[in-house]
């Protein structure tokens, strides 16, 4: 039988199979350590083929069980550097057709240098990405400028931009209109507002909504599995839990400039074809950030991801915090 992965809690998958028949299923031994390198040999998105198995108890009465025998190659996913150190890299969903980065300017904040690690990833693994800045009625004039700054830098390099407050109502049909008949994923920081946002979509779902530390301003988390839900205006959306730092894999440094849209459009202008636009020579992309037509955020975020750490840039970024 095939089917689509709704819900990873570990140990146990949930399938939806056939008219949405959901089994409860887990992976055969053999399977989880053919070539994986992943902490997640399945993840929520992933078509599947399963086998159903009465033998199989999940201690849940009148819900079926089973194996799941095979993984069907992905559209895409979106991936990241494991907490565990054990293993290599975690995958936090499959066969998207439109992320939303949900970012928060204040309670929390999202620094600018985890946006940026999240759209390169999203340009490595083809996964469209939707910048969503949320809780809009919290800004005040310090966050409207940034905002209009971030906006101007986003957009001008091709990304779509939402703004969204559950509060306000402010952007919550614009963001329905992008998310209908698409398979979307949530992703971002803990305490942007990924739950309410989805709550405020579909109010009949329960999903938990965190608060805020009031020590150190970030959030707390209330997803705690990926899960996937069925909206009522034809979306399908993957909820996953906050992320608190994004780590970055499987990006060679010669390639890494493909994935910044800006970079990449002049690539084929610099002298040298390896250029890391660095310190080489005739360099489109130095001569561009001279000429102020890139953005001096933008290239730090570069510089830091080449480098696997911050790379200083006197003079372009005075907050630190914009390094994260």
């Amino acid at each position: 039988m095939e089917g689509t992965v709704v819900t990873s809690t570990g140990n146990w998958y949930e399938v939806a199979g056939k008219q949405d028949q959901v089994y409860l299923c887990k992976v055969k031994g053999n399977f989880r350590i053919k070539g994986m390198k992943t902490t997640n040999p399945v993840a929520v998105g992933d078509r599947v083929e399963f086998k159903p198995d009465p033998r199989i108890s999940s201690g849940k009465e009148g819900v079926d069980c089973g194996w799941i025998t095979a993984v069907k190659e992905r559209q895409n996913c979106i991936i990241r550097k494991s907490v565990n150190l054990s293993k290599k890299t975690h995958i936090i969903a499959a066969n998207i057709d439109l992320a939303f980065l949900v970012v928060g300017l204040t309670h929390p904040r999202t620094p600018q240098g985890f946006i940026d690690r999240f759209l390169a990833t999203g340009e490595a693994y083809r996964v469209p990405t939707c910048i969503v800045f949320n809780k809009t009625d919290l800004f005040q004039a310090e966050e409207l400028e940034k905002l209009r700054s971030l906006e101007s830098i986003y957009t001008g390099i091709g990304y779509p931009v939402l703004c969204t407050s559950v509060v306000s109502g402010q952007g919550i049909e614009a963001l329905k209109e992008a998310m209908t008949g698409k398979v979307c994923l949530f992703s971002g920081n803990s305490g942007v507002g990924k739950s309410a946002l989805i709550r405020c979509l579909a109010p009949g779902l329960n999903i938990r909504i965190g608060e805020i530390s009031s020590t150190h301003q970030k959030g707390k988390h209330t997803t705690t599995h990926a899960r996937m839900y069925k909206l009522p205006f034809g979306a399908s959306i993957i909820d996953t839990p906050g992320i608190k730092e994004f780590g970055m894999v499987q990006l060679q440094k010669d390639e890494l400039s493909l994935y910044f849209p800006e970079l990449r459009a002049l690539r084929e202008e610099c002298r040298f074809n390896n250029c890391t636009h660095e310190h080489e020579p005739g360099c489109a992309v130095k001569k561009a950030l001279e000429e102020g037509r890139i953005s001096p955020l933008r290239y730090q975020s570069y510089l830091n991801i080449l480098h696997g750490e911050e790379v200083p840039l006197p003079g372009l970024i005075e907050n630190k915090q914009d390094r994260k």
